[in-house]
């Protein structure tokens, strides 16, 4: 497999670490309010990447924490007269609202940065041991500039970096790149008791300390937004390897941007939408849809054309699936398996392959579609149908597609009148069968022939 790893600037041969093992960090959510649709496209690209290492044959440690102290959380719970852990705590349980609804697997692990402040502290000293950090005010700074490979994941010097960021200058920093890793306590604010007083964590420190005790010194894939480049992955990088002397991650994924209408996602412009706004106008999956339809580091336009045609896409492999479900009801035993399964698979595969490149995979899967139904249209035998059964499922499963499947049932009055209507057409009386099938219409029942038999839905 190839990833464009943002380190490297190319695509390289992924390698793990150890052969059939990976393991991967993903940024997950500051936990202060509902999830937008811009945060679903990490869950879902990077839940469909473990998905298909899996897939193969990999040994998955997946880590995803939660952000559950930062100044947007004390902003909340001051607005809402609340406490720092009861907003974590709502918002949290509303993720795995959101998650559940995409189709997000759960995590190995789903730390809180409160749960590691013994393990943040630990780096913090070790850097400050080390000369990398220094204490000031309270506060402990990093010595941004000590760091010789500084600004090697965002390939700009130190230089252009600091000219481009926005900077807090105070008289208490050394430096002005220098970021915060410890915070010294404000009145009314949550800390923890510290070597250099009471405080609570920076941001950035947060991840290098989970990851390291979840995954180990170095991981092979860390992941997240493009926004994430820089500073937060660019400061992970020089915490973690100027505390522990090696490589921290071989490989970082960055997924692309998600616009609205052709402009930027943003409460001035008012045009956020949360994932939850989405879902109760669309429904879930076709969130998740749209956001495999395309290659992660490709941009993507949100509209609501878009997501109508990502709800149209999804009702064709939906049909596809109960196609094949009805055929094997009525199918002749045997059968030779069909060599475009391999073709398709093997199509799907390369796809995957390249990048994670789901869209050409969704391609794949579609072509799929297009012979089995032609496949069923010329008779299919069982055996033939339980092999695209299992394709099927594999593929879009993979991508985490098609898992609303439910059994409809009917009433016995209608499954009569449908008995009825089978039994005029084998005796030619074929008004009396249309006379059913209208009636079976106005009750909201569609029927349509087939070689295999009368298939029914609901209008």
């Amino acid at each position: 497999m190839k990833i464009f790893n943002t380190l490297t600037r190319q695509k390289d041969e992924f390698v793990p670490i150890n052969k059939g093992e990976v393991k991967i960090y993903a940024c997950g959510p500051t936990v202060y309010n509902y999830i937008h649709i811009g945060n679903a496209r990490p869950l879902c690209v990077f839940d469909t990447l473990r998905r298909y290492l899996e897939w193969r044959g990999n040994k998955v440690d997946f880590v995803q924490n939660f952000t559950d102290i930062d100044d947007k959380l004390i902003k909340r719970a001051n607005e809402e007269n609340t406490t720092v852990p009861d907003v974590a705590e709502r918002y949290i349980k509303e993720f795995w609202t959101d998650a559940k609804g995409l189709n997000i697997k759960e995590a190995t692990v789903h730390p809180r940065a409160t749960e590691n402040i013994e393990q943040i502290q630990n780096i913090i000293k070790t850097l400050i041991d080390k000369g990398y950090a220094y204490c000031s005010g309270g506060d402990v700074y990093y010595r941004a500039k000590k760091f010789a490979e500084y600004g090697k994941l965002s390939h700009q010097p130190l230089e252009e970096l600091e000219a481009g960021a926005r900077i807090d200058v105070t008289e208490i920093k050394e430096d002005p790149m220098d970021f915060c890793l410890w915070k010294a306590a404000k009145p009314g604010e949550p800390f923890w008791e510290s070597p250099w007083g009471n405080g609570r964590p920076g941001w950035h420190i947060e991840c290098s300390a989970m990851a390291g005790r979840y995954l180990g010194k170095t991981i092979d894939i860390h992941c997240g937004g493009l926004d994430l480049i820089f500073p937060h992955h660019e400061n992970e990088i020089a915490q973690s390897e100027a505390a522990n002397g090696c490589e921290f991650a071989h490989y970082w994924m960055h997924n692309g941007f998600i616009n609205v209408d052709n402009h930027k996602m943003s409460k001035s412009l008012n045009n956020f939408f949360t994932v939850r706004d989405v879902a109760e106008r669309y429904g879930y999956e076709p969130i998740r849809y749209m956001m495999v339809s395309c290659q992660y580091r490709s941009p993507i336009n949100y509209s609501a054309e878009v997501i109508e045609q990502a709800k149209n896409s999804l009702e064709r492999l939906y049909t596809c699936r109960d196609n094949i479900d009805f055929a094997l009801k009525n199918a002749a035993e045997g059968g030779e398996i069909p060599a475009f399964i391999e073709q398709r698979k093997q199509e799907f595969t390369d796809a995957m392959e390249d990048d994670l490149n789901t869209a050409d995979a969704l391609a794949a899967v579609f072509m799929l579609v297009r012979d089995i139904n032609t496949a069923i249209s010329a008779g299919a035998g069982k055996q033939a149908l339980k092999a695209f059964a299992e394709v099927f499922d594999e593929l879009t499963g993979v991508l985490g597609l098609v898992y609303n499947r439910r059994t409809e049932t009917l009433d016995s009055e209608i499954e009569e009148l449908i008995n009825k209507r089978t039994e005029a057409r084998k005796n030619k009386d074929f008004k009396t069968a249309d006379e059913i099938r209208d009636k079976l219409k106005e009750m909201g029942i569609i029927l349509e022939d087939t070689p295999q038999g009368v298939k029914w839905t609901r209008s």
